[in-house]
């Protein structure tokens, strides 16, 4: 099973005209704000600290940098090589391993575990903004990477995200520079009920080790100047839990 081709365009045309800079995509937050914090509720979990962390749908790789500097192996895949290309631009030379993946091909990501063993993940805003069919397999891609001793830090926007993104986007002064092309590229990102993001899991075989929620920060700002924060909901899931 592999992505559609419509999804799969989407991506590649966005990344392709996204800027280069740090900051310019809506929710391209300095690692302060987004793995910084994530990374505290990670690490009290994790069985086997000292496996290859995989950064799972890591975008132009601002996470994947900082996650380098907490585990002695990291690669951030992603399923746009346009991503990758960005990613692999930004960072020094040799710095992190990035790679394109698609992160609902059973194969490929077979063959990443055969070649890395168990791992741990990071994935962030990746399932709400799948396709509905593609959310379990997904989950089960997680499942295969961690095998029977990794663990996955999981964060996605929670339902009232959907609605308070809605909200820029009809904004009477139109929604925010950032979140254009966004919508403009169609990958919105979709309604994930908050009951659903556990269910894959554990569907999938994973058990749910922790759970929380906290805001997730995007680069944007209101007319106030104050952060534009959206609901998000994070699970940390692997075996025996």
């Amino acid at each position: 099973m592999s992505v559609t081709s419509r999804y799969k365009d989407a991506w590649e045309g966005f990344w392709r005209e996204a800027p280069a800079e740090p900051g310019a995509v809506f929710w391209d937050a300095e690692p302060a704000v987004a793995a910084g914090v994530h990374l505290p509720l990670f690490e009290p979990h994790l069985a086997a600290s000292a496996l290859p962390l995989v950064d799972l749908g890591c975008g132009n790789g601002t996470q994947t940098r900082f996650l380098a500097g907490h585990f002695a192996q990291v690669l951030g895949v992603d399923l746009a090589s346009a991503a990758v290309d960005h990613a692999r631009q930004q960072g020094k030379d040799g710095e992190v391993e990035f790679r394109v993946l698609d992160a609902v091909d059973a194969s490929a990501v077979g063959g990443l575990h055969a070649e890395l063993g168990d791992v741990n993940v990071y994935m962030r805003g990746v399932l709400h903004q799948c396709e509905p069919q593609d959310r379990a397999a997904l989950a089960e891609s997680v499942a295969t990477l961690v095998g029977e001793t990794g663990r996955a830090f999981v964060v996605e926007l929670a339902e009232a995200a959907g609605r308070a993104i809605a909200g820029l986007a009809q904004s009477p002064s139109g929604p925010p520079a950032k979140l254009l092309p966004v919508l403009r590229h169609g990958i919105a990102p979709g309604a994930v009920a908050d009951a659903e993001m556990p269910a894959c899991f554990r569907s999938a075989g994973l058990g749910i080790l922790a759970s929380g929620a906290l805001p997730l920060a995007t680069t944007e700002h209101g007319p106030d100047g104050a952060r534009v924060e959206v609901p998000s909901n994070w699970l940390v899931v692997g075996r025996n839990g």
